[in-house]
């Protein structure tokens, strides 16, 4: 299998896309980190690092789970050391926690603003700089980062500033991070999903059932990551990806699988 001995760091892998990414690649025999705060189950956001421990090795791979709060990097270095003694290394880091909120300025509150970019920006920072020493060493080094293209139009920049300049900022660091480390042999991308995706961020936060239904599914998202990791980090770095352009390109025409409801009207996601 591609991954086997590869030790992939995701971080929000409890759940969602991070889940699904983490499930695709522990079907190819990768080592997976599950790195996330949940270790008592939400009702409404379900899951836990233990129990998506267990879908990871039933699906093929091996699993650590770790409890972190990316906000604090005395957690990211533990977790890294973990990882570590574990495993050995690190191969491929998968950025995807992520705090979100859809407000205006006037309604976004400082404790919200700092939520989100102490998440996306900070913790997405210092998650990368700690595995840096790491992924040097690897053969198959990769930094993936769920976050979109960056668009200055007005449209995009207007209707949620503190959110957009968090998620563009974490898009800046993935490519500013394809120059840094080129010369060391490690890929730096980003991913965005071309549609809404069924999360529970979709249906708490957003839209709920209603545009769960106009959503694909989160696997999606993982077999776009599948396709960029799978790739040789000199061959691929330095883009910002999405997700189903990614996969026209190796080839998948049927994209009905993905949807919710099959034949339905999708909902394009923010900043495509």
């Amino acid at each position: 299998m591609l991954f086997t001995n590869k030790t992939i760091f995701i971080t929000g892998a409890s759940r969602g896309i991070g889940k699904a990414i983490a499930l695709r690649l522990a079907a190819e025999g990768a080592n997976i980190v599950i790195a996330a705060k949940s270790i008592v189950e939400n009702e409404k956001l379900g899951g836990t690092i233990y129990t998506a421990a267990k879908e990871m090795e039933a699906a093929g791979g091996q699993a650590l789970p770790v409890q972190m709060d990316i906000r604090f990097e005395e957690q990211i270095d533990n977790s890294v050391s973990q990882v570590v003694q574990a495993f050995g290394g690190i191969d491929i880091l998968v950025n995807n926690a992520s705090a979100i909120q859809l407000s205006n300025t006037e309604q976004t509150e400082a404790k919200r603003f700092y939520l989100m970019h102490d998440i996306n920006v900070r913790g997405t920072f210092m998650m990368t700089k700690a595995c840096i020493p790491y992924l040097k060493q690897s053969a198959h080094a990769h930094i993936l980062t769920l976050s979109p293209p960056i668009d200055l139009q007005p449209k995009w920049l207007g209707p949620y500033v503190a959110y957009t300049i968090s998620k563009y900022s974490m898009s800046m660091m993935a490519l500013g991070w394809a120059a840094e480390f080129k010369k060391y042999g490690i890929a730096s991308n980003a991913l965005w999903p071309t549609t809404t995706i069924d999360t529970a961020a979709v249906r708490n936060l957003l839209g709920g059932e209603q545009l769960a239904a106009m959503s694909r599914k989160p696997e999606i998202v993982a077999d776009a990551a599948f396709e960029i990791l799978s790739k040789s980090p000199a061959a691929c770095t330095g883009n910002t990806f999405l997700d189903e352009a990614v996969l026209r390109n190796a080839g998948i025409t049927d994209f009905d699988k993905y949807a919710v409801t099959p034949g339905g009207k999708l909902y394009p996601d923010l900043y495509v």
